[in-house]
């Protein structure tokens, strides 16, 4: 079932609960739309996800648990009516304490869809232990629908704030260069467009270079759900599902990539909706 398919108090729900849509066209011409005009874009889809991020599962004097279970719920029911090739939790999955990683693993469990993950500052845990829990490595790619997805490392055991590894972006984006899009995940921005962001010139000066990159994806800073343009590349935040600080919802974001390439995406903020209806 299409979101034109709903019923009419599930269309309406759709609707309220959308907010910063925008669309970005092969010209490099960016607008902004409707709730309405997204829905009439989505009999065009060939590619959904949904980039979540900073879940601080662990974090104390938060319902961590609770936020966790809202946003995998909304999620699952998101994807019934609207289906997603995938879903990224792009990082801060857990508060610092590496015992959180395997309870957010099993509660990640429970999405209908496939997921992938990246590691935030507050995971704090090596890199052994991230695999382990997880059965890939901190930098990592797969290929859906001929769209690579390359998920980069931006922290370290520590914490740190850190450049991806420029090395393996570099060489990922070249053996995906024949892929009809590139689409980067990392949990830290680098440029110093926000409070918490780190500069990294380099980073763009490789990116710039593969002109199939067609956005790229940051969390870290839960008070931004926008975007920053780049030599006609989009990189874009998603707020924070988590945490005790940042945007008044916590919400994910929908991003759909239409037949003609076209990039449509929107914040979905069901925290609102749940609450006023006090479950």
């Amino acid at each position: 079932m299409t979101t034109n398919q709903l019923p009419i108090d599930s269309r309406r729900k759709f609707i309220k609960n959308i907010s910063l849509a925008s669309a970005f066209f092969l010209t490099g011409k960016i607008s902004k739309l409707s709730a309405e005009e997204v829905m009439l874009y989505q009999k065009q889809v060939q590619l959904r996800f949904i980039v979540a991020s900073d879940a601080h599962y662990g974090q104390p004097n938060t319902p961590y648990e609770q936020m966790m279970d809202t946003i995998t719920q909304h999620i699952n029911l998101f994807h019934q009516h609207s289906p997603l090739d995938f879903c990224v939790m792009n990082g801060d999955l857990i508060h610092n304490e590496k015992s959180f990683l395997p309870q957010v693993k099993s509660k990640l469990g429970s999405l209908n869809m496939p997921y992938y993950v990246t590691r935030g500052n507050h995971d704090m845990v090596a890199s052994d232990y991230w695999e382990q829990v997880w059965g890939t490595p901190l930098n990592h790619d797969v290929t859906i629908k001929n769209n690579a997805i390359l998920l980069g490392d931006t922290s370290n055991e520590q914490g740190t704030y850190v450049s991806p590894d420029l090395n393996w972006l570099a060489n990922k984006l070249e053996a995906h260069q024949d892929k009809k899009n590139c689409l980067i995940f990392i949990h830290i921005p680098q440029a110093k467009w926000t409070a918490n962001g780190i500069d990294t010139p380099a980073v763009f000066d490789i990116i710039k270079k593969y002109p199939n990159v067609k956005a790229v994806f940051h969390g870290h800073e839960h008070d931004q759900d926008g975007f920053k343009m780049v030599e006609k590349v989009p990189y874009i935040f998603d707020a924070h599902i988590g945490g005790n600080w940042g945007t008044p919802y916590k919400g994910f974001r929908v991003v759909e990539l239409m037949k003609d390439n076209t990039m449509i995406t929107y914040m979905m903020n069901p925290t609102e909706q749940l609450n006023e209806l006090s479950f």
